[in-house]
């Protein structure tokens, strides 16, 4: 993890993202802004063809960019095979700001039990319970909750206001977004009569390495194995993660999705905004599941899926719910039309 900083030169940059440069390693670079709005000391990146006037009249210092596309910029180059990957390393540099000051605020709570590794920042009003962990060069938010026997591990961001209940675990290089609730009660009860007995959640949830969690967003606990984050999964802001879930290597989930309880997504999935998966579906590696779809069955096979209805205006939008619902008959017409005409 570098160290940020306000500046960097072009030879300091180059060396820290592994690029090649053409140009002056000395030039001072301050910022990054996109092709059209940088000036001078900022740098830029080029990934897409739609952005070539942009790029060729650029105020840039510098620009991230492919190797083919170098005779058409006027400023200092970084050479790239992959320039928006290398563009998002190069963001990492100049972030600024952190989730609480150096060092341990004196509000925090910290029980006697708990293990606080070298370099952590403890921001007011935390507590940290009872054998609960923190790995070292972590930052914690203010009044962020780490519950017993919970462990966070090391170089990991948690941001103002996150609660981790007891019993979770998550990897190193971990961010943690404000309200984010981990290891909350899966929705779990068995009917009794007229009542609902609520099934006890007795699991944990285990979390891989540089994993994201945005705003607001619960995870539960399993109700009697963990619920699983495997590393490198992005999870976007308000997404909900029922009870006993798996979620496979690098798959990244978009805001306002929702899954259900038992069901497991594979590696390198990509879920939409707004989709929901109901409860014991399985998801192979390899799928993208498009906005506002309704998974109701699970997929065996990798590819891209949706459901749903596209946007129309509203008035034709009713007359085809109505011919939905007389798809049926028509297919009932259909195959009689066929056999009179096959006779």
């Amino acid at each position: 993890m570098y160290k940020h900083s306000s500046s960097y030169s072009l030879g300091e940059l180059a060396d820290q993202l592994g690029l090649t440069l053409e140009g002056d390693p000395d030039q001072v670079i301050t910022g990054i802004a996109t092709l059209a709005s940088a000036g001078k000391q900022d740098l830029s990146f080029y990934h897409n063809k739609k952005f070539h006037t942009d790029l060729t009249n650029t105020d840039a210092s510098a620009v991230i960019l492919p190797e083919e596309a170098s005779l058409h910029c006027p400023a200092n180059k970084l050479l790239a095979d992959n320039p928006y990957a290398a563009f998002a390393r190069a963001t990492q540099l100049f972030q600024t700001g952190s989730a609480a000051a150096d060092g341990i605020h004196k509000s925090a709570s910290i029980d006697s039990t708990a293990i606080v590794g070298e370099g952590v920042s403890i921001g007011a009003n935390v507590v940290i319970d009872a054998h609960a962990v923190v790995g070292a060069n972590c930052t914690i938010g203010a009044n962020t909750v780490i519950g017993a026997k919970s462990s966070i591990g090391k170089d990991s961001l948690l941001y103002p206001n996150v609660t981790i209940y007891p019993g979770v675990n998550c990897g190193s290089n971990a961010i943690i977004h404000s309200q984010v609730v981990i290891g909350s009660d899966g929705f779990g009860f068995a009917r009794d009569g007229d009542k609902q007995v609520k099934i006890a959640q007795l699991g944990g949830v285990q979390i891989g390495r540089d994993v994201e969690i945005g705003a607001g967003t619960t995870i539960d606990r399993g109700a009697l194995e963990d619920t699983i984050i495997g590393d490198g999964v992005k999870i976007d802001n308000q997404v909900q993660i029922a009870h006993n879930v798996r979620v496979g290597d690098n798959t990244v989930i978009c805001g306002c999705s929702a899954i259900a309880g038992s069901s497991t997504i594979g590696k390198n999935c990509i879920i939409a905004g707004g989709v929901g998966i109901i409860n014991h579906i399985t998801i192979v590696d390899n799928v993208t599941v498009t906005a506002m779809s309704l998974v109701n069955r699970s997929i065996r096979e990798k590819g891209i899926y949706s459901s749903g209805t596209g946007l129309s205006e509203t008035a034709k939008w009713k007359k085809n719910i109505v011919h939905f619902t007389q798809l049926d008959a028509f297919n009932h017409r259909l195959k009689s039309l066929e056999k009179t005409n096959n006779k």
